[in-house]
């Protein structure tokens, strides 16, 4: 059985936030994938609830005016993997979330509630990272957008508002637009497994193929919260495409990761997959882009 106080069905954006800002100490619930298991585990027990399921309007994927694509926070992992615009324009995403759980968790689960649990294993985390997005939240004071590093404060913590919702993440055609990407996760099994550790990279090359214009890394799992190897990703900028270049970029990704020991992996053993991870993906995604290597 689950011990919940109260539960109250939200039927707009500012409904919920209504709600939220009378019942300061409720808690959101979307597919409940993640909540209600902590409910039951007796984490979140006797919490009240404000589900916001039932908001069609924070649904579905779309592209504005300007190209930017912005995906709604409770559109399920398997919606966004089945996406038109997704599987065009930024298919690793696609990749990433398929890797979350079984199938029905991805049916009911939401890329809203992935990122906003704030734990750095989340598999949409890294590669949102590695593309650049944007969070839009609203509250009582309006909407407020900010990028996806800036989101995550802390393990398990995120920027957002008793009384606020994570309403959309966005990416801009500046991040996607010329770039493809390939998202890796290592875990101890093949499926319903959390990732040990996650990495998603994200290049694009010069028109002639020879030369990376630029590359975006991301990882879950290799630092308290969902991180960007920057120091990697600025050694790699404008290099020739090549295996020298792709060994240089993941030797650096080691200046930037900061992974821990933990009863799934040693910290010795995610650093090995951090720069191990670096590389494969690095190979794929230049392929992907059309480069030899």
């Amino acid at each position: 059985m689950y011990d919940i106080k109260a539960l109250y069905e939200a039927e707009s954006v500012e409904d919920a936030i209504r709600l939220l800002t009378e019942h300061p100490e409720a808690q959101i619930i979307a597919g409940g994938s993640d909540v209600l298991v902590q409910i039951r585990g007796g984490r979140r027990a006797g919490k009240e609830l404000v589900s916001i399921y039932m908001i069609d309007d924070m649904r579905g994927v779309s592209m504005l005016e300007d190209g930017t694509i912005r995906i709604g926070s409770l559109t399920s992992f398997y919606h966004i993997a089945e996406d038109p615009i997704v599987q065009k324009y930024i298919p690793v995403l696609g990749e990433a979330v398929s890797t979350v759980g079984s199938p029905q968790v991805r049916c009911i689960g939401t890329i809203g509630g992935n990122t906003c649990n704030g734990v750095t294993s989340a598999d949409s985390s890294s590669t949102l990272h590695a593309l650049d997005a944007i969070v839009e939240v609203t509250g009582p004071n309006g909407v407020r957008t900010l990028p996806i590093k800036e989101f995550y404060l802390g393990p398990g913590k995120v920027d957002l508002a008793h009384n606020e919702v994570q309403t959309a993440i966005m990416i801009p055609k500046a991040a996607y637009e010329g770039y493809y990407g390939n998202y890796i996760k290592y875990g101890m099994r093949n499926a319903m497994e959390i990732a040990t550790t996650g990495c998603s990279v994200n290049v694009k090359l010069s028109d002639d193929k020879k030369t990376i214009l630029d590359i975006r890394i991301g990882y879950g799992v290799a630092g308290p919260v969902p991180l960007r190897a920057v120091t990697a990703e600025a050694a790699g900028k404008g290099q020739p495409v090549s295996m020298d270049t792709v060994k240089l970029v993941s030797e650096k990704v080691l200046e930037d990761v900061k992974p821990r020991d933990s009863w799934r992996a040693s910290k010795e053993f995610r650093l090995h997959l951090c720069k191990t991870m670096a590389e494969r993906a690095t190979i794929e995604a230049i392929k992907r882009a059309g480069g030899d290597i």
